[in-house]
Parts: structure tokens; sequence; C-alpha cells
């Protein structure tokens, strides 16, 4: 990979950490994201001395590690005491490329309410649908996931699946790139958030019919990925939270 790809994918990085800040995905300095790069290395926002949280990251945040942690962090960089996350999943799935780790409320109170997360809706987000109707796994401990052994262990807990919530914790995803991973977050955020509202109504929600599931359309990544992706970071250019 040639330096300019690699000066793009740290930018790129860059951009999907403060949308989640932007989303509300992430508080403070919690959260991180990963990106292969091949089958050894991966870029990794990292902590560094003047940290800030993910609002404000920027490239040179976004450093070049292996697989075991080590790599490009000189200026006093080291890596998310979650890394494992990152790596078992890297290692263990090789039709992954990209793994997100947010912290979003609904999520966790949707999770602790033990509210199902069902497909009730359709065409308002399909995509989020998708994901309800494959079922969204969850990871009972509620632990910091800095040894490879509970990595292992959440990664058991997902089947499989694109996301994962973690009890008591937040939220991990994963996709073919930085953009799809991303999107799985929101789209899981968007579905708790929803279910708690539909919750609050003193009513519980009902699977729409798998019929009308079967009529909706794949969009494509062209509109649900790329499109979708140039709207938030043209919201965080509007917000003035670009790079």
């Amino acid at each position: 990979m040639s330096d300019g790809d690699m000066d793009r994918r740290r930018i790129e990085l860059a951009r999907a950490c403060r949308v989640m800040a932007h989303r509300g995905l992430v508080a403070d300095i919690l959260g991180h994201i990963s990106w292969r790069v091949d089958d050894t290395t991966l870029l990794m926002r990292c902590r560094g001395p003047e940290e800030r949280g993910l609002r404000f990251t920027v490239a040179e945040d976004i450093r070049l590690i292996d697989l075991d942690g080590n790599g490009d962090l000189e200026g006093g960089y080291r890596p998310p005491n979650e890394l494992p996350i990152h790596t078992e999943i890297l290692r263990r799935r090789p039709e992954v490329n990209a793994v997100v780790h947010v912290h979003p409320p609904d999520v966790v109170v949707a999770a602790a309410s033990e509210l199902a997360l069902v497909p009730f809706f359709g065409a308002l987000n399909i995509p989020a649908m998708r994901l309800a109707e494959a079922g969204v796994p969850i990871y009972s401990r509620s632990v910091l996931i800095r040894r490879a052994d509970l990595a292992v262990e959440m990664i058991e807990a997902m089947q499989g699946a694109d996301v994962c919530i973690l009890a008591g914790h937040g939220l991990v995803s994963c996709g073919v790139n930085p953009v799809s991973a991303m999107l799985n977050a929101i789209d899981i955020d968007s579905l708790a958030r929803l279910s708690l509202a539909v919750a609050q109504t003193g009513k519980s929600a009902v699977p729409i019919p798998d019929t009308d599931r079967a009529e909706l359309p794949d969009l494509g990544s062209g509109f649900n990925e790329d499109v979708l992706w140039r709207h938030h970071l043209a919201c965080l250019a509007a917000d003035g939270w670009d790079l």
C-alpha cells in the first residue's frame, strides 16, 4: 500500500471516529475503530499523549500496528485497552476488515431492560430491519475485554453476526470496511432507541409480517452505504466537526 493510500485511510478512520461522537455513540474518550491492512497489520485509533476524545480525532491518532499491538506508537501513543476485541475478530474472521466498538446509551438500556430488538419496522430503515431479522446476539459479561480469552468468548456469542451487544457495556460491530461497520453500529443504535420508545407506550414491539419483509428490496451498497456515509460526513462539515 502506498503512503498516499495509507494517509487516505487514516483520514477516513479519523472522520469515522468523529461520526461516532457526532451520532452520540460514544462519550468523552470512549470508543475505537480498526481497519485491516493485511493479514498481520491494522490501522487503529490509538490513545495519544494529548487525548481529547473521539470528537477531536485527527489522522495522527490512527496508527499502524500488528495483531499483538506493536508498531508505529512513537510519541507516546498506545492501543486502547480493548484491542483484543479488534485483533481476535480479525484473526478469526477473514471476511471482516473493520471493527467498531462504541457505547450507545440506548443500546445499553435496552439490553438491561431485556428488551428484544425485533424487526418491527420495514421501509423506515431496511438495513436495521435486516439486522434485527437475523437476530442481535448479546455477550452477557459486563467486563473490559482486554484479554484474548474474553474476546474469544464474545466472538463465540456473536455466532458469525456482524453486531453484538455487550451487556452493561456497549456494542461491537464489524464489516467489510469501516463504513459498513460504522453504519451497522448506527443502525443498532436506532433500533434500540425506537424499541425503547415503543416500550414507553406500554406496548411491545411486534415484528412486521414475513410477507411485508419479503417485499422490501436490497437497495445496494451504493445507496445504503455510499450515499448515507456522504450524508454523515456532510453533517460533520455543516456542524463544524470535520477535520
